[in-house]
């Protein structure tokens, strides 16, 4: 049983505006802070690490560290000195057809607790609990469902809450089969609160696309974290995973960057539930990534 509340007349932009900014970094002098079920990193598995900095840094403006000496396949990028995600290469085996994809990691006090209380609920075991000591403890899962995440206790904590820049993350989204299903494994294990999201109108859910499946958004510490989704009507040919969010100043030049950086449009951009224009676009080998554009004033209205 799931804690289910309605937002009535508002774009429950408040919660969604201030959802991440930047990467795990609190200076060593300061207690790490955590937030819980907050996502802060993301990992990207490819087969060119070398072609993903290519077109992610022309894209979103991400630099990236030279590779450690022993880890030529694995980079860090960062906007602005600020680290923002991971890009790890990783051939694809001969007769397998596995998609690139990036892996969204979400803030928790004890990687075991988490990693325990998940297993308890359905989750499959991916990656066991381990401590690196640049980063902090972490472990991957897929959910009941299939779609995998990361859990992160940051050795420095967690980013402040507040408006993502231009080239953050700025929202994560779930597709699944049963989005009723996710919401209540995802809050058993980050205690989320769960908003159901109607269509404000019939003019609303033509504007945003809406096609009559559920949309909740989770929520923790009066921020909204992500949202689960229904899969659309072609689910049957999809598994269920994440779509991670990058805060851009304009949805369609964005798009139309990546298709000349060798991207291709997933999704036409348009205006979604939340009220930010959104769109979704595949790398050169396959990577989905979202695109939002947020103005700051979006931000400005309360939620109920």
């Amino acid at each position: 049983m799931i804690k289910t509340t309605y937002i009535r007349g508002v774009r429950a932009a408040l919660l969604i505006a201030t959802a991440f900014a930047g990467t795990p970094g609190a200076t060593a002098a300061q207690a790490p802070e955590h937030h819980v079920g907050k996502m802060i990193w993301a990992d990207l598995v490819t087969p060119d690490l070398a072609a993903a900095e290519r077109f992610y840094g022309e894209l979103f403006g991400w630099r990236f560290d030279e590779p450690a000496a022993g880890k030529a396949s694995y980079a860090v990028g960062r906007l602005d000195g600020r680290p923002v995600c991971g890009i790890l290469q990783r051939a694809v085996p001969p007769g397998e057809h596995r998609q690139p994809a990036w892996l969204p990691f979400f803030a928790v006090r004890s990687v075991d607790k988490a990693w325990a209380s998940a297993l308890k609920a359905g989750a499959s075991r991916l990656a066991a609990p381990k401590t690196y000591k640049s980063r902090g403890r972490q472990a991957v899962l897929g959910d009941p469902q299939g779609a995998p995440f990361g859990v992160l206790a940051a050795r420095a904590g967690d980013p402040p809450d507040v408006l993502a820049e231009p080239g953050e993350w700025i929202w994560a989204s779930l597709l699944t089969s049963d989005p009723a299903l996710a919401a209540g494994f995802y809050q058993s294990l980050f205690d989320y609160e769960v908003f159901d999201l109607p269509n404000r109108s019939p003019a609303d859910a033509a504007s945003s696309g809406a096609d009559g499946v559920q949309h909740l958004i989770l929520s923790s510490g009066e921020y909204a974290r992500a949202s689960i989704n229904g899969m659309p009507a072609d689910g049957a040919l999809r598994h269920p995973h994440w779509i991670e969010f990058v805060r851009v100043a304009d949805v369609q030049a964005a798009v139309d960057h990546a298709r000349a950086l060798g991207g291709m449009m997933l999704v036409a951009p348009h205006v979604d539930r939340h009220g930010g224009r959104v769109a979704v676009v595949a790398d050169p080998f396959g990577a989905p990534v979202g695109l939002m554009e947020w103005a700051a004033a979006d931000g400005s209205t309360e939620a109920k």
